[in-house]
């Protein structure tokens, strides 16, 4: 039992608040806004997740960098990091995206 996956997903997780901070891209720009967004995309995947279990797609390999903790069968704890920073992540490439393009077109 390891826990360097899940160090490492908390490590990019922490990466991404610092662009967010330094940016105000998404929770430095409306947190109330980003709670709910990121809510729900959270909740959907884990949902997909679930679904994906229970219908046989899904399934968890064993890895010796992971804690081997699970919070359902075959879902483990590292899972609920992992869709958390992918939704973070999404939404800050969008915020990003949308702040560069901005910029672009204020320049003449």
């Amino acid at each position: 039992m390891s826990i360097l996956y899940l160090l490492s997903l908390l490590g990019a997780l922490g990466c991404m608040v610092l662009l967010d901070r330094r940016f105000r891209l998404f929770f430095w720009r409306d947190a109330w806004r980003a709670t709910v967004v990121g809510v729900i995309g959270l909740v959907f995947f884990v949902v997909w997740d679930l679904l994906g279990i229970a219908l046989g797609i899904f399934a968890r390999g064993e890895a010796p960098i992971s804690t081997g903790v699970l919070i359902a069968p075959e879902l483990p704890i590292e899972e609920l990091f992992f869709l958390a920073f992918l939704c973070y992540l999404t939404m800050i490439l969008i915020a990003g995206a949308r702040l560069v393009l901005d910029r672009g077109r204020r320049r003449p």
